[in-house]
C-alpha cells in the first residue's frame, strides 16, 4: 500500500505503540500522509483502521532490506522522518546480554541511518530528521545499560546527520524523553517490582520524585515536541537535543 502520489509525507517507525499512536495522530492532524513502519501487518492495518491518513509499510528497520522497502512506498516530499523504535533489553551494566546490547545500538543507530537513507531522496530544504531516545543516554544508570549507551549514540548520529545534511537546508533532531506513562514502561515497572521485592506503587513513586513536576511524561508531550519541529523557526534546533523528562536531567549543560 502506499501514500496518495504527490502528498506530503510523514515517515514514522514504531508508530503502534503509545508514542507512536501520540506522533501520528499529531502528525496526520498536520495534514500529512503518514506512513507507518513495523513489522507487524496486522498491528499497521489496525492502525490505519484506527486513525484516518495512516499508511501502514511493512518493514524491519534493524535489517537493511529495510531501506528499500521503506523507500518504494514513498510517493511524495517526506517533510518529516521519526525514528521511534522501542527497546527490548533489559539489565544492568553488570549483567545485560552483551548480544542484546549491540542489538540496542544496531535497532537506534542502525535504524536511524536506514530511515535516513530510505528517505534521502525525499527530502527537500525544511524536511526534518528526528530520533527518538530517552533521557537515559544523558543521564547513565547503572540499571539501564543498552537505553543508555543506544541512546548516547544516537544522539552522536543524530549530530552527525544535522552537520552532513545542513548544506541542504535539511535539519536533523533528538527527543529524549523520561519515563512515560506507557505499557512498555508498566512492564518495565513490574519487573523491577518483582526483582526488588517492593510494590508496583513504590517503584512508580520513586519514578515521580525523580522528576521535578512529580510524574510521569505523557506520550502527547512527545507528540507536541515532534509536532513543532514541522515549523520553519526550528530549523536552528537542528543537531540538538530536546529534552521532554519532566526537569529529570540533572547535568550541565
Amino acid at each position: 500500500m502506499s501514500a496518495s502520489r504527490g502528498s506530503d509525507l510523514a515517515v514514522l517507525v514504531g508508530a503502534t505503540g503509545d508514542f507512536g499512536r501520540a506522533i501520528a495522530r499529531r502528525l496526520t492532524g498536520k495534514g500529512l500522509t503518514l506512513l507507518a513502519v513495523g513489522r507487524t501487518g496486522a498491528a499497521l492495518e489496525a492502525l490505519a483502521g484506527e486513525i484516518p491518513g495512516v499508511v501502514p509499510c511493512v518493514a524491519d528497520i534493524a535489517e537493511d532490506d529495510a531501506v528499500p522497502a521503506i523507500r518504494s512506498a514513498l510517493t511524495g516530499p517526506v517533510r518529516i522522518a521519526v525514528h521511534g523504535p522501542g527497546l527490548a533489553a533489559p539489565g544492568g551494566v553488570l549483567e545485560v546480554d552483551t548480544g542484546a546490547m549491540a542489538a540496542s545500538v544496531n535497532i537506534k543507530v542502525g535504524g536511524m541511518l536506514r530511515l535516513a537513507r530510505a528517505v534521502d531522496g525525499h527530502l527537500d530544504r525544511g524536511s526534518r530528521l528526528v530520533g527518538i531516545g530517552g533521557h537515559y543516554g544523558l543521564e547513565p544508570t547503572a540499571y539501564a545499560a543498552a537505553a543508555g549507551v543506544a541512546n548516547a549514540a544516537l544522539f552522536n548520529v543524530v549530530r552527525q546527520l544535522a552537520l552532513a545534511l545542513g548544506p541542504r537546508g535539511i535539519t536533523a533532531h533528538s527527543i529524549a524523553p523520561g519515563p512515560a506513562d506507557t505499557a512498555r514502561l508498566s512492564r518495565v515497572v513490574a519487573n523491577q517490582a518483582e526483582r526488588r521485592g517492593v510494590s508496583i506503587k513504590t517503584v512508580i513513586d520513586e519514578l515521580g520524585e525523580e522528576s521535578a513536576i512529580g510524574g510521569l511524561v505523557d506520550p502527547a508531550q512527545v507528540a507536541w515536541a515532534i509536532a513543532m519541529l514541522l515549523d520553519p523557526e526550528a530549523e536552528a534546533m537542528t543537531g540538538s537535543t530536546l529534552m521532554i523528562d519532566g526537569g529529570r536531567r540533572k547535568g550541565l549543560p
